[in-house]
């Protein structure tokens, strides 16, 4: 495991510091903890990122976090998911026992199953519907790639339901729900020690990423196509790495990082030096404006493919969002409170109403996740019928950033269940 921090849980009372870290002592009682500002603000920064990255023809898809460097908004989401796991399904584990806490994860595991099924065929049935209906010049199933379905719709709904056929564009959660499905064992090995979870979770990722120990560049992954070799766009045995790292930051399982300007430049030196590496546009850039650098950066760009590979999340992306990450919490502050306003001046209230709004996106990821994942394509049919002009795609964009925040609510208010207050 690494040892940065990027968030790490409040730091608790002296008197309270047992109780606090139970999650580091499963077989104690442990009380319900409360969420940290930091989780559900950077959480819902990744939301928005999320639903510009996949609105199609966007033009502020150019300018999100992964057109800079080797990790992207998958991270934060992945990473914050693993510390919320801490608090949600971590003191079941510890209140209720290994049998419980399973029970628990089960669930959750049931709910983004069906939320993946959902999705697919919502959005399946959507396209089918432009197609059929709508007129337009190009076909949005050929679009999302989903011909395959509807061609052989017998054997790939099987696939479906059997996670066997996993188009792009629907990898996301099935790694999620692969990551989740983890956790039991992580919480068994923890009874023999934090050293025995992190040995796990790295015996894990190096099945699938066996270069890092010469084994050859093939490693263990989940195919996403009955009729190839195509594995899933985000495998779930290189991605719990930096989900269970998350988590034990929260469970309090590793300390958080000293506040140091030193860190802090070799973090920042680390993420611009590296640019021209991860990014492809970065490396242009750099091209264009010094040919003979860029002539020597090259070569090594094409020989840290694997380092930087997306689908078994090599080290180069998980060195990449550490030092982002901790410079992330440095601009936070201690316990979050510079994401707190002060004063009663235009700018405060402002800032206090775009931290409200941000951090509630944050606190409904699943729902938002799902939502965003369909409005964006049906922003992209409507960019589709303009010329892509800069105010249009703003336009388009805001909209969408007001649909996932006016989801938000939606979902929280529902999950309070009003109906059951009493008049």
């Amino acid at each position: 495991m690494a040892k940065i921090a990027p968030f790490p849980a409040p730091e608790p009372a002296s008197a309270s510091r047992a109780a606090a870290n139970t999650l580091a002592a499963p077989a104690e009682a442990a009380s319900p903890r409360p969420r940290d500002p930091r989780l559900d603000f950077y959480r819902g920064i990744a939301m928005f990122i999320i639903l510009c990255a996949h609105i199609p023809g966007n033009r502020w898809t150019g300018w999100i976090p992964a057109r800079f460097g080797f990790s992207d908004a998958t991270e934060i989401f992945v990473f914050c998911s693993g510390m919320a796991s801490a608090i949600a399904f971590g003191g079941s584990f510890a209140r209720h026992g290994w049998w419980m806490g399973t029970a628990r994860v089960a669930y959750r595991c049931w709910q983004v199953y069906w939320a993946h099924i959902g999705l697919f065929f919502f959005l399946a049935t959507g396209m089918a519907a432009l197609d059929l209906y709508g007129g337009f010049d190009k076909s949005y199933i050929g679009a999302l790639n989903l011909h395959w379905f509807f061609n052989n719709t017998v054997q790939q709904i099987i696939g479906v339901f059997t996670l066997t056929y996993v188009p792009n564009y629907f990898d996301v959660l099935p790694m999620y729900l692969g990551v989740l499905a983890l956790m039991p064992a992580m919480m068994g090995v923890r009874k023999i020690g934090v050293w025995a979870v992190a040995a796990l979770s790295i015996a894990i990722w190096l099945c699938a990423n066996p270069y890092m120990i010469g084994l050859g560049p093939d490693g263990l992954s989940l195919p996403a196509e009955p009729w190839s070799d195509r594995e899933w766009f985000f495998n779930p045995l290189g991605w719990q790495l930096l989900f269970f790292t998350g988590f034990a930051f929260m469970a309090g399982w590793l300390p958080k990082p000293p506040i140091s300007v030193t860190l802090a430049i070799v973090a920042a030196a680390f993420l611009i030096l590296s640019s021209p590496f991860g990014s492809w546009k970065v490396f242009s850039w750099l091209n264009d404006a010094a040919p003979d650098l860029g002539a020597r950066i090259r070569p090594t760009w094409e020989l840290t493919s694997e380092w930087r590979e997306k689908t078994d999340f090599g080290l180069l992306r998980y060195a990449h969002f550490l030092a982002l990450a901790y410079l992330a919490w440095l601009v936070a502050g201690e316990n979050g409170h510079n994401l707190v306003a002060r004063g009663n001046s235009l700018a405060a209230r402002i800032w206090s109403r775009v931290l409200a709004l941000v951090t509630k996106v944050g606190q409904q990821s699943l729902a938002v996740f799902v939502f965003s994942m369909v409005r964006a394509r049906f922003i992209g049919v409507a960019l589709d019928q303009t010329d892509h002009g800069i105010m249009i795609t703003a336009a388009a964009n805001l909209a969408g950033f007001a649909l996932i925040i006016g989801c938000a609510y939606s979902a929280a208010w529902f999950k309070s269940q009003p109906w059951r207050r009493k008049r």
